[in-house]
């Protein structure tokens, strides 16, 4: 579907125009052409692919998605895949937008993404010093963009997971439902280090030693876009340690839990095995034993029984076995 297809000369917002009358602005001097798809049917790729001449294999790329993110160059054009990261409800739906940047023309398509990139076009309009730069600056904003929507969702989780850690330490606390809690929010994490991390090479190349054409006046932008890139990176290798820290202590919780299960468990035999002993032995119908015949035998043997009994308790009591 087709969202926008926007004409920009010297900075400025010239026109909006039909996509079947592209290739009319794509010679003129210091002018590009902007179109934004969204979830495109082939024979609108196909248009695209005409209109702006774009390699075959970028095209398919953008067709069949599910792209790892990558930036590559075909030409002089660039051909860049973003996945766009959505949280619902528990879940994260991952979309994808690929950007074609030319020197003259950038085409955005979007796929499986319900938030678009209305703010971003409002952003450069409202700088045209900026946007006279041309299509790179396009592809800047449109990646400064993906890349800034990635810090609220990693603050989303850190924030799970102190609420996770705090539930650890809590008496009533549920350890299997605790670690089912860490590996979900492991899982949401490698979501995001599949988004961040493949983009980190790609977006230095764009701000260093060889940077192509259409990047060349505006390296610095990239170059801040690949810092946040290293904080996001930085920060999802801290939380998944700290999920990996996590996962341990709750583990060791449910040992030192099962511990203490075996040593009450443990004590209460004890407790049993001293009155069993004293009534085994008197059970054994002996014509011979003592204290069979006198009058208080049956009571000194409770009165054994129960003063063993009362001494274990004392003493597994204070080694805190009970």
């Amino acid at each position: 579907m087709l969202i926008s297809c926007v004409v920009y000369q010297n900075g400025k917002k010239e026109a909006e125009i039909p996509t079947s009358e592209i290739h009319e602005y794509l010679s003129r001097k210091n002018c590009f052409v902007w179109v934004a798809l969204h979830d495109p049917s082939p024979a609108e790729l196909d248009e695209m692919q005409r209109e702006f001449h774009l390699h075959p294999l970028a095209v398919e790329d953008a067709r069949s998605g599910h792209q790892r993110p990558k930036i590559e160059e075909y030409g002089d054009c660039l051909f860049v895949v973003l996945h766009i990261v959505e949280p619902v409800q528990h879940e994260f739906r991952v979309g994808e937008v690929a950007i074609f940047t030319g020197p003259n023309y950038v085409l955005s398509v979007r796929s499986r993404v319900a938030k678009g990139f209305q703010e971003v076009r409002a952003r450069c309009e409202q700088e045209p010093e900026l946007l006279r730069q041309g299509s790179g600056y396009v592809l800047y904003a449109i990646m400064d963009a993906v890349v800034d929507r990635y810090f609220p969702i990693l603050d989303l989780l850190e924030n799970e997971l102190d609420a996770i850690e705090q539930k650890i330490f809590e008496p009533e606390s549920a350890p299997g439902a605790n670690i089912a809690a860490l590996y979900a929010l492991k899982q949401r994490l490698l979501i995001m280090k599949h988004a961040v991390a493949p983009l980190l090479e790609s977006v230095s190349n764009l701000s260093g030693a060889r940077v192509p054409a259409i990047c060349a006046g505006i390296r610095e932008y990239f170059r801040d876009v690949s810092d946040h890139l290293q904080r996001l990176n930085q920060t999802a290798d801290s939380i998944r340690d700290t999920v990996a820290t996590a996962i341990s202590v709750n583990l060791s919780m449910i040992t030192l839990q099962e511990n203490e299960t075996m040593k009450r468990l443990a004590a209460y035999a004890a407790l049993v095995a001293v009155p069993t002993m004293i009534a085994g032995i008197y059970g054994m119908n002996f014509k011979y034993m003592p204290e069979l015949s006198w009058r208080y035998g049956y009571e000194l043997a409770l009165f054994v029984m129960v003063a063993i009994d009362g001494y274990l308790f004392y003493r597994l009591r204070k080694a805190k076995w009970l």
